[in-house]
């Protein structure tokens, strides 16, 4: 099973840092974001994995090479342009293959076990939820005994955590260029062809200085 990691972003709200820096890797207890991904990737055991890139794209490259140090092989998908997550998944499936593959954003940070997803089912989508964030209160999906459901007062609503495991199926008809993930998904929901988990671990959408600190934080073991 394959694994990609979404590095595209400009990472414009961690500015300054992201000026000459690429968003993944942002250093987090001395260690780029990117790189707490690829150890957890290769100890789960995924040994192929894509990274796509745009802005400065060129410094990932330089730092993780052909992956090997990190006993992995990485191919790379360059974008000239950010194609949003659908459009740069969509541009890198011909490195994916057709089986489904695991999908994690390269600026969360968490303990997450990938381990988990290597024996998944996937119809379309499976997608790893969280309990809200503070600055994502209402969520984004229903979630209820495994599946994706329709919206209704009485279901929670839970947060897509940036993993993922996707079969190439779902992007069917897409078409080339930049377009967001989350209407396939949507689709996929709709459709009944979309489960789902709820983890309860360490997660950080590090998107912000003030949730950089957060995940130093965590790494120096403070609440």
């Amino acid at each position: 099973m394959k694994a990609m990691i979404l590095a595209a972003g400009k990472g414009e709200r961690l500015r300054p840092l992201t000026l000459h820096t690429p968003k993944p890797l942002v250093r987090v207890g001395g260690k780029p974001l990117i790189e707490y991904h690829i150890e957890a990737l290769a100890h789960a055991g995924f040994r192929e994995l894509v990274i796509n890139h745009a802005w400065l794209g060129a410094q990932i490259e330089e730092y993780l090479g052909d992956g090997a140090r990190f006993g992995v092989r990485i191919a790379y998908s360059a974008e000239g342009e950010p194609l949003e997550t659908g459009g740069g998944i969509r541009k890198a499936l011909p490195l994916l293959g057709d089986q489904p593959f695991v999908v994690v954003n390269g600026d969360i940070f968490t303990d997450y076990d990938f381990a988990r997803l290597r024996d998944i089912e996937v119809a379309s989508v499976h997608l790893v939820l969280v309990d809200n964030p503070e600055h994502h209160a209402d969520g984004d999906f229903a979630w209820r005994a495994g599946r994706l459901v329709a919206d209704r007062e009485d279901v929670a609503r839970l947060t897509y955590s940036g993993i993922a495991v996707l079969h190439p199926r779902l992007f069917a008809g897409s078409p080339e260029g930049a377009f967001k993930l989350a209407p396939l998904l949507r689709r996929a929901q709709a459709e009944g062809a979309a489960s789902a988990e709820h983890f309860t671990g360490r997660w950080i959408d590090v998107g912000t200085h003030e949730r950089l600190a957060q995940a130093e934080r965590l790494l120096a073991g403070e609440s």
